[in-house]
């Protein structure tokens, strides 16, 4: 089997960004079920910091990255919705994609539309279907209707610039919370119906003052610890509490009885890789939002790019919150 040597970025144990380091690896012919991909640019997001820090705790030593685009060099047995030369995007598991190239698993790569660049691609995958499976499969009892109102936390982020453009194509009225005033302006460009600075300002009061003292149907929630009790007080009775990370720390543990107490609410959490478990599903979502972004009702918004070789400062900021929209490693 031919070997070629390529650069990744790897991890020999959980710490800070300064465990990340550039290193030679060997990669091979792809197996059974898998390809090997020559990336043009990879993504960045916060479930990589996880993994790096041991908040979601993995063997070592570990490659990381769960997003990237570029073009597909070798099909392994019974891949048949790729071929070699194909432009293709991906999310996914195992990560692997701070890389030069790499073989992976090619049920969640799919092709990538000739119209979106490889940057975009790069930058769109995870959070991009993120954002599909929150407001399309991800909704509270009774569904979501025009004009329903939703609170989206960090909607300045990649995932909620993304989420606000779309929840205004579905008719939504998306309230989103940020931690500046430059980045409610973000999300106000980017189709948030109302942004509240959570650092200046009560986002329950404001909610509760928005929607007229009702509630939302359904909170998105990627912050965690900090935001989580006063999230539940927003919900309208059998709202939807929709749990999907935790960047200010994980929730503690809570009495299932508050639920009721709070009229009735539901509680859930959400993870991509659930939705995107089989090759049908990551297709069907990824058409979907290929199309929201080839229609122009979804923008990508790259604001920060690093070339691979500066990683540990790409991490730094994106854990600081110095971050807006999508950062792309480039190579």
């Amino acid at each position: 089997m031919s070997q070629t040597s390529v650069k990744a970025v790897q991890i020999d144990q959980h710490g800070g960004p300064e465990q990340l380091k550039l290193v030679d690896v060997q990669v091979g012919e792809p197996g059974a079920g898998e390809i090997r991909i020559r990336h043009k640019a990879v993504g960045l997001n916060f479930i990589d910091v996880y993994q790096r820090s041991g908040v979601y705790a993995l063997p070592m030593p570990l490659r990381l990255g769960m997003e990237a685009s570029g073009v597909v060099e070798a099909v392994g047995p019974g891949v048949t919705h790729l071929k070699v030369g194909d432009r293709a995007a991906y999310a996914s598991q195992p990560p692997g994609s701070y890389s030069q190239a790499r073989v992976m698993p090619a049920k969640c790569v799919c092709k990538l539309p000739d119209a979106i660049s490889f940057e975009t691609g790069a930058a769109m995958m995870l959070k991009g279907l993120t954002a599909q499976y929150l407001l399309k499969r991800t909704q509270p009892q009774g569904g979501l209707h025009p004009g329903d109102h939703v609170l989206f936390h960090a909607a300045a982020g990649g995932v909620g610039l993304i989420a606000c453009q779309w929840a205004k194509a579905m008719g939504l009225q998306l309230i989103g919370t940020a931690g500046s005033d430059a980045k409610c302006a973000l999300a106000l460009e980017h189709g948030a119906a109302h942004a509240i600075n959570y650092s200046s300002e009560d986002f329950l009061a404001r909610v509760k003052d928005i929607t007229g003292g009702k509630g939302v149907k359904v909170v998105y929630d990627s912050v965690g610890k900090d935001t989580w009790d006063k999230s539940l007080d927003c919900l309208a009775p059998f709202g939807l509490m929709a749990s999907f990370g935790n960047a200010s720390g994980v929730v503690p543990p809570f009495a299932p009885g508050m639920l009721g107490a709070k009229g009735s609410i539901y509680v859930t959490r959400q993870t991509l890789f659930t939705h995107i478990a089989t090759r049908e599903s990551t297709q069907e979502m990824a058409d979907d939002l290929f199309e929201a972004v080839t229609s122009g009702k979804v923008k990508i918004r790259i604001d920060q790019r690093f070339p691979l070789e500066q990683v540990q400062q790409a991490h730094r900021d994106l854990e600081a919150r110095k971050t807006t929209g999508c950062t792309i490693l480039t190579l």
